[in-house]
């Protein structure tokens, strides 16, 4: 159980990379824009091939669980992002910043919504013997890094301290990690199906987050060359895959 929370942790620890990196160095809004674009290409062959492939794979009825873990967690995201954005955290990791980058609580609320998918399915691959899935782990590892650096951007333009922006990091990888303990063992004496089910739905929820912040920010920041680097963000997950 302790692994769980360590690969979770250690997953997301690149959130602290990111920031490190935001704050050490000054990143053009177009060179921004790539690494988003390049992040979503990465989760984009998460959810293809780690969570609703082996989802459907898991049981021999996958495409019914598919299809309700897939509609349950783009609703239950959905819910979550509408909520969060009246609380005041719909810019949370907009780069371009500002006033109106909203309040704390909502952004540390809304960038944990946006992980704990992907840190259950971390969990979740340790079920099938106790060895983990180093290319899920890896996929998470390198889409956290432009997640990180647009949104430490945009904090900073806020006005947010680079010690508070840390500490958001470290924060959110703490729960990662305990989100990835809950997926070993919340769910390690579940049948296959309601595994399926949750795959697919940290892969609905994972999928809607893409479409809702990070893709649209990725385009409009990093223009026509942001469909390249999404791209080759999705080959270069998809090879880590196969490898693995």
């Amino acid at each position: 159980m302790t692994g769980a929370f360590l690969w979770g942790f250690g997953a997301a620890a690149s959130l602290l990379l990111g920031g490190a990196f935001s704050l050490r160095f000054k990143i053009s809004r177009k060179a921004l824009g790539l690494t988003m674009a390049f992040g979503a290409g990465v989760l984009l062959s998460a959810v293809a091939y780690d969570l609703v492939q082996e989802a459907f794979n898991v049981t021999d009825d996958g495409g019914l669980w598919v299809a309700a873990g897939l509609a349950a967690g783009a609703v239950t995201f959905y819910v979550g992002d509408v909520l969060i954005d009246r609380m005041g955290g719909a810019e949370r990791k907009s780069m371009k910043g500002g006033d109106d980058a909203g309040s704390p609580l909502a952004v540390v609320l809304g960038i944990i919504l946006d992980g704990i998918p992907e840190s259950i399915v971390i969990g979740l691959t340790l079920l099938g013997g106790g060895a983990i899935d180093l290319a899920v782990v890896i996929t998470v590892f390198l889409s956290n890094v432009p997640e990180a650096i647009a949104a430490t951007t945009g904090l900073k333009a806020s006005g947010w301290a680079g010690s508070r922006i840390m500490g958001l990091w470290l924060l959110v990888a703490v729960v990662s990690g305990v989100a990835s303990l809950v997926g070993f063992a919340l769910f390690s004496g579940l049948p296959p199906a309601a595994v399926a089910f949750v795959d697919a739905f940290a892969a609905g929820a994972i999928l809607t987050m893409l479409a809702d912040t990070m893709i649209p920010e990725a385009f409009e920041f990093g223009g026509k060359q942001a469909g390249l680097a999404t791209t080759l963000g999705f080959g270069l997950a998809f090879g880590l895959t196969v490898l693995g």
